[in-house]
């Protein structure tokens, strides 16, 4: 089955999904549905249960117990073909200092397995959409951290997944930097892509059209973030975290 064919409602759909390492629950049956085209927000403490969640639905960690279905693909029988098939773009730069922007964005292709001439021509799209072209033959090492994490976003974006999963991706920039980022966010959703991404930052999980609240390993609120502030009585999605922590 091909992605870019895939015609279905929902991206990603979680049923009672657990998590145990021992006797500890690091994830305890969550439950929720993203549409195609939406931008998720995933918020929570260290140790909520968060990243634990993320990477099995990225198909790196299998599930002790629950159903999901990431891209129309089975998370217990089709791991390999989810992360063949997601973008994902983790906290800490994961593109290699001592390459070009142009063989960072070539050798992923290549791991991709893209095809050569293909690869090319969205190599040169991506380098036209981040205004980059200047760049195309610097060290990576070179580049401003906003301009790496740009980078980064593009590359995970080259083989053309539906789903990317964005780990907290504009932590340590510039508040200019992060309002850079989220456009491309937004322009990216509006193609259909599906963005779930994790944040610390409060405002940031404004821009998001849903939102979801982790805590000691269980899902505790979803909603767009007006639902939730009318629900908790807040103004903010920061005053929702304080509330809720001393609830």
């Amino acid at each position: 089955m091909r992605t870019d064919k895939i015609n279905y409602v929902y991206s990603i759909v979680v049923e009672n999904l657990t998590k145990r390492f021992g006797s500890f629950t690091a994830v305890n049956n969550i439950s929720f549905s993203i549409k195609k085209g939406e931008i998720f927000g995933f918020l929570g403490a260290n140790g909520a249960g968060k990243t634990t969640a993320m990477k099995m639905m990225c198909g790196l960690l299998l599930p002790t117990s629950g159903i999901a279905k990431i891209g129309g693909y089975d998370l217990a029988t089709q791991s390999k073909l989810i992360k063949k098939n997601i973008g994902y773009m983790s906290q800490r730069f994961s593109l290699y200092d001592d390459l070009t922007v142009y063989e960072n964005m070539q050798l992923f292709g290549t791991i991709y397995k893209i095809e050569k001439q293909t690869l090319k021509q969205r190599i040169q799209e991506s380098l036209n959409e981040l205004n980059m072209n200047d760049f195309a033959y610097v060290l990576v090492k070179s580049l401003p951290l906003g301009w790496k994490q740009r980078l980064a976003f593009a590359t995970a974006l080259l083989h053309r997944p539906q789903i990317v999963f964005l780990d907290e991706p504009t932590s340590g920039v510039d508040p200019i930097v992060r309002r850079e980022f989220w456009g491309l966010i937004y322009k990216t959703a509006s193609t259909g892509v599906t963005i779930f991404v994790t944040t610390h930052y409060m405002d940031e999980a404004e821009y998001c059209e849903r939102i979801s609240i982790m805590a000691e390993g269980e899902l505790k609120l979803i909603g767009t973030p007006n639902e939730l502030k009318e629900q908790m009585g807040v103004q903010t999605i920061d005053d929702i975290f304080v509330k809720f922590v001393n609830r």
